[in-house]
């Protein structure tokens, strides 16, 4: 007797006339719950995974939870520690090699999958897109989503700097399963997926960070009942800054704004800790800010002076006491948390002037939930992110916001698709669904660059108005289409039979 793997195998083909799962491989025993469920959705050419850990399935995968376009559906089932007399070696690799030929048969040998193509990890997708599922919105498949917005540069850079939009990060500093640095395991909220030079590679260009004295230094921390510890401390302030002089040392025309939630009561402390970073070259100073909402600097002028970092306090006194401008003398943002994220709403915070005042040049919108959830960011960062845009604009004056703020700014429903008919699916039937926060950036840059509807439709140093798109601000994208050929669907089906058969034949 030893404790050793087994496996069970299930093959399903679905059947659109009549609607039903045929099963066309046979099962083995496992227990039950299997410890790993692992499905393969596939659709010719194009292939999905999903995972669920101790999950309590049924033998047949329930019809409205795949959808229609799943032409098979392979189930293998890894059963952890069970008692019985050891099979064969070759058996118990089966689930392995069933994973190794998937792999082989399916995943593309040359070229990256382009935006919203099916894909299995990072590697699959074209550079500046990653490898996304998004269940909470129905999106089944992972597909290759965009974590980069355009830089609005390559349009031009001599407008006003409020006449432009960046990405924003919430909590840049709170990395998903960071340790903190003082050896503690971190306990407190999570709200992006890399690191604060990850981010700005992506072209993440506003920074939220949050700071306290904390062990004689400043540390990047979140509070509990006011305080920082051990087991909610991330790292030294200096760590992140430094990351962000190397990155500004390296992008001489990148401009960068920090807002610093201030929990410093040491003398100085921040003046400090900014000095010690070598950040205090690139420092934008506060008498050139704008007072009662008129144009900032050109942006092209703020890269030739090399005046490329803001940084924001949350604290009015350190204005006089340290430089570091007051934020809402300069700023309206609208709430955060669950507050801001209300359909149809976009109330200023309490610290906030309302958003439509014009005596603030620059506009902030939070779009994120009060308690940061990876699993449904995908979903708040997509169609729900790009409505907010509209109606945050509609709040202030009309306004286009400046910084666009979220959580896990990767994650984004990119598309999906619905429908099947003739093997070809068309606009609206493969559609956008917000494409996240890369794409609500664009569309806001669209607006405050050239009038457009994304910044992807400017004319490099274009009168405002002039778009290669000729639809106006907010019309439909330009439709597509996706098409299935029969012979990909025959010579998948072909495979996948002597799979099957090769499979059944070596079981017991």
């Amino acid at each position: 007797m030893d404790r050793h793997i087994d496996f069970a195998l299930f093959c399903y083909i679905w059947d659109q006339t009549p609607a039903r799962w045929f099963k066309f491989c046979r099962s083995r025993e496992c227990g039950w719950p299997p410890s790993y469920d692992i499905h393969y959705h596939v659709l010719p050419s194009d292939i999905s995974v999903t995972r669920k850990t101790k999950a309590a399935v049924g033998h047949h995968p329930p019809k409205n939870s795949i959808p229609s376009l799943s032409i098979i559906t392979i189930s293998i089932w890894l059963c952890k520690g069970r008692e019985k007399t050891s099979s064969s070696p070759l058996l118990q690799l089966l689930p392995l090699l069933v994973l190794l030929l998937l792999h082989s048969r399916l995943l593309p040998s040359s070229s990256a999958a382009q935006l919203g193509s099916i894909c299995l990890s990072n590697g699959n997708c074209d550079a500046g897109l990653h490898c996304e599922t998004c269940l909470a919105n129905g999106n089944l498949r992972p597909r290759c989503t965009r974590i980069q917005p355009t830089d609005p540069k390559s349009k031009g850079n001599g407008l006003p700097f409020n006449r432009y939009a960046w990405l924003t990060t919430h909590n840049s500093f709170a990395r998903l399963g960071q340790r903190s640095r003082t050896g503690t395991p971190v306990i407190a909220p999570e709200n992006q997926q890399d690191s604060i030079t990850g981010q700005l590679n992506n072209g993440v260009r506003g920074l939220m960070l949050d700071m306290y004295d904390f062990e004689n230094d400043i540390w990047l921390c979140h509070s509990f009942g006011g305080n920082c510890f051990n087991f909610t401390a991330f790292q030294p302030a200096i760590d992140v800054l430094k990351e962000i002089q190397l990155f500004l040392e390296a992008n001489p025309s990148e401009v960068i704004t920090i807002f610093i939630e201030d929990y410093v009561t040491s003398p100085k402390g921040l003046t400090k800790a900014f000095n010690a970073s070598g950040l205090m070259k690139y420092w934008f100073p506060v008498e050139r800010m704008p007072k009662n909402g008129g144009d900032w600097p050109l942006l092209s002028d703020m890269i030739s002076r090399n005046e490329r970092l803001l940084v924001f306090t949350s604290k009015a006194a350190k204005e006089a006491s340290e430089g570091i401008a007051y934020e809402w003398r300069y700023v309206v943002e609208n709430q955060y948390g669950d507050g801001g994220m209300e359909a149809g709403s976009c109330p200023n915070r309490a610290e906030s002037l309302p958003m439509n005042a014009i005596s603030r040049s620059l506009v902030l919108m939070n779009h994120f939930p009060s308690n940061p959830d990876m699993a449904t960011a995908c979903k708040h960062n997509s169609a729900p992110l790009v409505s907010m845009l509209s109606t945050c604009h509609g709040s202030s004056a009309n306004r286009w916001p400046n910084f666009i703020a979220v959580d896990f700014y990767k994650a984004s429903a990119a598309c999906h698709l619905s429908g099947w008919k003739d093997h070809s699916v068309s606009i609206p039937d493969l559609r956008s669904d917000g494409g996240g926060a890369p794409e609500a950036t664009d569309i806001a840059n669209g607006h405050l660059v050239c009038g457009c509807n994304s910044i992807a439709c400017c004319k490099v140093n274009a009168s405002f108005g002039v778009c290669d798109d000729p639809a106006k601000p907010g019309a439909a994208a330009t439709s597509a289409s996706y098409r299935l050929s029969s012979p990909a669907l025959a010579s998948q089906l072909q495979y996948f039979s002597l799979l099957a058969i090769v499979l059944v034949s070596m079981a017991p």
